[in-house]
């Protein structure tokens, strides 16, 4: 099982970074400023966010072999369908598409693997989501190469057949049947509202720091550094193999990876982002893998926290708190292009030095109400 959820989140994360790794092209085919592009990827992130919250249900309900499939083929066929002669608005449908099928099995994986692995699921939900890392790593550059030989859109469509190839997989390796007691939304939500409230807050900031850096890494490495297309494209890769770093490494970390890593996580990623803001002499690319590093852990542990505390619908729990992600993912990177177009790029980049201590907050708080 483990394997094949490596490899789908290794594809999780190459989509993560399609329009990103893009956003030059796209700008250019279709006339997008800043506040377009960020919304762009926004769809990506809120197709994700309806994906995870419809997910949790199913999967506490019904065979999950089905819905793996299912969702790794809808992902495929929004990627497929992608063609150079696209307007805007198809585009934004395809995104979201795209997202609402890898939301799908993100919510699967989180939640199987709580249900196996239990009070020790952070490590092994640390493994799986390096994976995740390292497709969007691997993505950048593999985009880079892609648009020199061919059109950007192959990009997404490469990324779709390896979907199907994920479904194929799936076909074949048995996955634990659902629980026997599930709970209903409304009681899972009354057993721990204000932990599952504050463990959503942490989704919220994280996942839209990582959208925005994504998809504003390029034109910040282009307007306000003068960097190459080339080297921002090579910054982004950089961060998420910070991300990759930050997630191994917190394998060596002795005892319980529970609010206290959140709250250093987030503490540490403000003051990078707000240290390169001030003085960015450093290259973009270090900085960027430092910030990562730092927010490795976030994700992980925060969905293994959300499935240890609700043990009877790891699935729909884990599903909210993905969803709160996923909406930050939509929101955080609108907002940030938006300010950028009034403000410029550099002061909207710098601010998401904000969204880096609203984690720490959260686990502050988090650890205070446990």
């Amino acid at each position: 099982m483990l394997p094949l959820c490596f490899c789908a989140f290794v594809c999780f994360g190459v989509v993560l970074v399609l329009v990103g790794a893009n956003q030059a092209n796209l700008a250019t085919a279709l006339s997008l400023d800043l506040a377009e592009s960020g919304l762009l990827a926004s769809a990506v992130a809120i197709g994700i966010g309806a994906g995870v919250v419809v997910a949790g249900p199913l999967f506490d309900r019904y065979a999950r072999r089905p819905l793996f499939v299912g969702s790794a083929l809808l992902a495929a066929a929004a990627l497929i369908g992608v063609d150079e002669s696209m307007g805007y608005s198809r585009w934004m449908l395809h995104c979201a598409a795209a997202g609402f099928g890898i939301g799908l099995y993100d919510t699967l994986i989180n939640a199987v693997v709580v249900q196996r692995y239990r009070e020790r699921a952070t490590r092994p939900m640390l493994v799986l989501h390096a994976g995740a890392t390292l497709g969007a790593m691997l993505g950048a550059p593999l985009v880079g190469w892609i648009a020199s030989d061919h059109h950007f859109a192959m990009s997404f469509v490469a990324t779709g057949a390896a979907h199907v190839v994920i479904a194929a997989w799936a076909l074949f390796v048995p996955l634990p049947a659902p629980p026997e007691r599930v709970e209903s939304s409304r009681a899972t939500l009354g057993a721990g509202l204000l932990p599952l409230v504050l463990l959503s807050l942490i989704a919220f900031a994280y996942v839209g720091v990582e959208s925005s850096v994504t998809v504003f890494a390029i034109p910040y490495g282009s307007d306000a550094l003068g960097l190459p297309t080339t080297r921002a494209q090579l910054a982004i890769s950089a961060f998420w193999l910070g991300l990759l770093v930050g997630r191994v490494g917190l394998l060596a970390l002795p005892g319980e990876l529970g609010a206290r890593v959140l709250l250093a996580s987030g503490a540490a990623a403000a003051v990078l982002v707000a240290t390169n803001a001030a003085w960015p002499g450093a290259p973009l690319e270090l900085a960027l893998f430092a910030t990562g590093a730092a927010l490795g852990s976030v994700y992980p542990v925060m969905i293994a926290l959300t499935g240890q505390r609700f043990p009877n619908a790891r699935g729909t729990a884990a599903g909210l708190a993905a969803g709160a992600g996923a909406l930050g993912g939509f929101a955080v990177p609108w907002w940030t292009g938006a300010f950028g177009d009034v403000a410029g790029v550099a002061p909207a980049f710098a601010s998401l030095a904000l969204w880096c201590a609203a984690i720490a907050a959260g686990a502050f708080a988090l650890r205070v109400v446990r």
